[in-house]
């Protein structure tokens, strides 16, 4: 994936779009697998210095677009906090966007779904740990697809918008319903949905698509994950076409399947997640492959197996 003369590859050769009013690159990074290698165990606890590496390497080859959240901990790591140790003061170009709705107790268990009028301090617990006077973007995750109504989340965050807090608005696990309804109250600058090859869910190409038309932003997480989610990825989920084409390319089949995500649209931003320093320059390094229409036919239309 990198030349001959081995200079790294930059996230630049990913291209860029506007979120919101901020010019990101469409290779950025997750914040998600910083504090352990295992999402959300708090035995699993990662190395803080190899974390800081991982997050200063991702800038020093333009990465400019971090997701992250207060609730990305485990018993001795924060993201956030990482972020401010290896990043503040922070580069002008970059763009932390975060998340609320979902919070976790200091023992790490899953405790009840925000309320809209307690976003306010999980906001406030963001800015906090990421040593900031405002968000530049927030995202309110759906608890699933039915039981939360979008329009009182996303009011209290234009509320806190407005005050100055949140500079821009994303919704995260919806469908077109919930995204209309959202920006009957406020912009919205993000979609950020499960997405990935292989493991898009009914309706959610679609979206994208509409997404793009309408200047929004769909951020895919656990697009090289798949089905493996917080687990990660696993060798046996790739078909033999993600396999024998990531080989074409001398790629591995992860930065294949980034690759395959960035090709679904032009308003697509890929936020890969690790704590391996090494991994940083290859998810990076996917953004500049190239597949062709007959690639991206074999790989969305796989063989069937016996």
């Amino acid at each position: 994936m990198t030349p001959a003369h081995h200079e790294p590859v930059t996230a630049a050769a990913s291209g860029t779009w506007t979120l919101g009013d901020l010019p990101v690159r469409r290779i950025g990074f997750g914040a998600m697998r910083l504090p352990g290698r295992i999402a959300f165990d708090n035995t699993s606890v990662a190395d803080r210095a190899r974390s800081i590496r991982v997050l200063r390497r991702a800038v020093e080859l333009g990465v400019n677009h971090i997701d992250t959240a207060a609730f990305y901990f485990s018993a001795l790591r924060s993201a956030n906090e990482l972020i401010n140790a290896a990043l503040a003061p922070y580069p002008d170009d970059l763009v932390i966007a975060t998340k609320v709705g979902p919070r976790r107790d200091r023992a790490g268990a899953w405790t009840a779904w925000a309320r809209p009028d307690e976003l306010r301090g999980d906001v406030e617990e963001n800015l906090r740990q990421l040593g900031r006077d405002h968000l530049d973007v927030v995202n309110f995750r759906m608890n699933d697809r039915t039981s939360a109504d979008v329009t009182e989340y996303v009011g209290a965050l234009a509320e806190l918008r407005d005050a100055g807090l949140i500079r821009h608005i994303g919704v995260s696990d919806v469908d077109a319903e919930r995204l209309a309804a959202a920006q009957e109250v406020a912009p919205i600058v993000c979609v950020q949905n499960r997405f990935g090859l292989g493991t898009a869910r009914p309706g959610d190409t679609e979206l994208l698509r509409s997404c793009a038309d309408q200047g929004i932003a769909f951020v895919p997480f656990f697009a090289i994950a798949g089905k493996g989610g917080h687990a990660g990825a696993t060798a046996s989920a790739d078909s033999p076409a993600v396999r024998d084409i990531a080989a074409a390319h001398a790629v591995t089949p992860a930065q294949l399947r980034l690759a395959w995500t960035l090709h679904q649209g032009p308003n697509v931003l890929a936020i890969p997640g690790t704590g391996d320093p090494a991994h940083v320059d290859e998810n990076v390094a996917a953004g500049a492959l190239r597949l062709t229409p007959d690639e991206l036919r074999a790989l969305d239309n796989p063989p069937p197996t016996a």
